[in-house]
This record gives C-alpha cells, structure tokens and sequence, in this order.
C-alpha cells in the first residue's frame, strides 16, 4: 500500500478540482441569471428555453461532446473563428474540460436556483423598496441572501457534477496525461491498462469527496 501511495499521481486530481471550479463558478454566474429570469419574469418560450437548458441533464455525454465540436471544433462555427483571429481552440485544451463540465452541471444551479427564487417572500422585498432600496439594492440584500442557501445547495451538486464529468470531456479535451487527464480519464485510461490498484484508489478519493460534497448539499437544503 505504501508503495502504492508512493506511485500515486495526484496530477489528474488536481486538474479535475481545477476544471471542477471553474467550471462550477461558470454554471453558477449563468444558473443563477437564468434562475432569476425563469422565475421572475414572463419570457417568451419560457417553457422551450428551461427545456434547452435542461437538456445536458438527460442527453448522452456523447451528444453533448459532439455539439460542442460543431460549435467549437476548429472548422465550427465558433471555434473556426476563434482559431482564425486569436489562433485558440478548446479542442485537446483543459478549457474543454471546463466547457464540457460546466454545460452538464448548469442544470442543476439553474433548477435550484429557479427555486430558491420563487420561494422568496415578495412582501420582503416590497418592504425594502419602500425603503428608496434600488433594485439591484433589494435583489442584492434581501432577495439574493434569502434564496442563497438553494442555491448553495445546487451549487455543491453542480460542482460534484463536473467533478465526474467523462464522456463529453473526453470527446473535447481528450485524454492527454498532465494536460486534460481528468480523475475519471485516468481512471478509466488505468483499468484499461490493467493498474487496478491506481484505478481503486483514484476512485475511492473521487467517491470520498463527492459523499462529503453531498452530505454538505443536504445540509444546506435542510436548513432551508
């Protein structure tokens, strides 16, 4: 065991906490506007639009993986014009990763952010406005605070979402070991390989933190 520990290459952990959080920061800043929009306002389409963003929760990894490379692939729309005027990609990059994991994860802030909105006491907010409150005084200081919590809790499932995140990422960064070798590339990249053992213990540390990361997010929506 010692000798494993020893052997142990913490370099897809560390890459995987690092897209993970950015990833997730991504997913929050989007969920939580989109969160307040849907439930807030009376947009048109609504229904379509919540339906689209929802989409990365229950399409194939490998559907997602392959939007993202007519989008941004280097003949894609985006990408090709990306590569043509700053010579940048996401493609076999770590900011494929992070695409990847942060399309996947904002369903789960956008849902809990939606939530959390709607359940904000209005009258609250009425109170703060006839206080001269601004509306990004009220948004900031009474209705952002109370909704904070689900959020929170969203959020922390997100971020255990891009943790596992493998299928889209693969198809998009690849599997490049110390450049876009996620946790759950080498996992993988090592069972086909026969190195049981790394396999074991990368997916014990992974199911470690994502159990920690899930007792947190229920705490959080049991203080609700």
């Amino acid at each position: 065991m010692s000798e494993l520990l020893q052997q142990f290459d913490a370099a897809p952990l560390a890459l995987t906490l690092q897209v993970a959080i950015v990833a997730t920061l991504l997913a929050l800043l989007l969920g939580v506007a989109l969160g307040w929009a849907f439930a807030r306002t009376r947009l048109p389409g609504r229904g379509v639009l919540e339906a689209v963003c929802m989409l990365p929760l229950v399409l194939p990894p490998t559907v997602l993986g392959y939007g993202i490379l007519l989008l941004m692939g280097r003949h894609g729309v985006l990408g090709g014009w990306l590569r043509e005027h700053f010579n940048y990609t996401v493609i076999f990059n770590w900011h494929g990763a992070v695409l990847a994991s942060a399309l996947v994860a904002l369903p789960l802030v956008l849902k809990a952010a939606s939530t959390a909105f709607s359940q904000v006491d209005r009258n609250l907010e009425a109170a703060a406005r006839t206080l001269r409150q601004s509306r990004w005084s009220v948004f900031a200081r009474v209705t952002l605070p109370l909704a904070w919590p689900g959020i929170l809790a969203g959020t922390l499932l997100a971020f255990a979402r891009a943790m596992g995140e493998f299928g889209a990422s693969l198809m998009v960064a690849g599997s490049i070991r110390g450049q876009t070798q996620t946790a759950s590339m080498a996992i993988y990249d090592a069972v086909q390989s026969g190195q049981d053992q790394a396999a074991l213990l990368l997916a014990f540390v992974i199911s470690a933190v994502s159990v920690a990361i899930l007792v947190a997010s229920n705490r959080f929506l049991a203080a609700r």
